[in-house]
């Protein structure tokens, strides 16, 4: 991450640790400092999405009723990425049209058709 990006990871972050109950002994500063080194690697918007939905309460593995541990928020945050980089092949085959053709294609067509006997025929004569 860029240092402008680190910036914004830490207000992510800070905005969670808002939203969760913390006990009275938590050295916020250490907290902070080891889950950003535990999220160096990763992108903004996976992690902005992934504190997003643990904050929502849409990941479904801990208690949602506390903070996750950095561990948990880097799991999701993998997942966040793989879902974005699935997302990003699926629209880019779209926008390619590589995405295979829906019924077979045109010689499954001309097969069913019987249109294909022709071509056939032409190849073997």
């Amino acid at each position: 991450m860029t240092a402008a990006e680190l910036q914004q990871a830490t207000k992510a972050l800070a905005a969670m640790f808002s939203c969760f109950p913390q006990s009275a002994l938590t050295d916020v500063e250490m907290q902070m400092r080891g889950y950003l080194g535990a999220v160096r690697d990763a992108e903004l918007a996976d992690l902005q999405a992934a504190i997003q939905r643990f904050v929502r309460g849409e990941v479904k593995s801990g208690n949602a009723q506390f903070c996750p541990s950095s561990a948990q928020l880097c799991i999701e945050v993998r997942e966040r990425r793989v879902m974005r980089e699935l997302m990003a092949r699926r629209a880019a085959s779209q926008i390619l049209g590589s995405s295979p053709p829906q019924g077979g294609g045109e010689v499954a067509r001309r097969n069913r058709d019987g249109e294909g006997g022709d071509l056939r025929q032409a190849k073997a004569g």
